[in-house]
């Protein structure tokens, strides 16, 4: 079910990434952290080692970051954020959107960062 606060946040968001977070959490319970960013926050971010580039996603309504919950309560526990990037990943294959996810890069592994593929989805 998709809060207020949810939608709040996914403001201004690509509608295809907003597509697969609502078919996702039909099979797990997360909400949504952050969606589209001015480049005030992106530096912010970056500042303090949250993000480390000015070329994200957020700033052009690209990506979100999600964290998972259980029992109503916002977790940060790295297993938890295997469930629901699954949950995102199959969405987005049986829609035919290709999504990239944090969790997957080797030099600075984001659970929380969820994006639309650079290659289909261009700035």
């Amino acid at each position: 079910m998709t809060t207020a606060r949810d939608r709040a946040r996914l403001a201004g968001v690509h509608p295809d990434i907003v597509a697969v977070v609502e078919a996702a959490r039909k099979q797990v319970p997360f909400i949504v952290v952050e969606g589209l960013r001015a480049r005030e926050r992106q530096a912010q971010m970056v500042k303090s080692g949250a993000s480390r580039s000015m070329d994200s996603r957020h700033l052009t309504g690209h990506a979100i970051d999600l964290a998972p919950t259980v029992g109503g309560k916002v977790r940060w526990d790295w297993p938890l954020f295997y469930p629901m990037a699954k949950a995102m990943k199959v969405a987005a294959r049986e829609m035919g959107i290709p999504i990239v996810w944090g969790g997957d890069w080797k030099s600075f592994p984001d659970g929380p960062h969820f994006e639309l593929d650079r290659g289909a989805y261009p700035a």
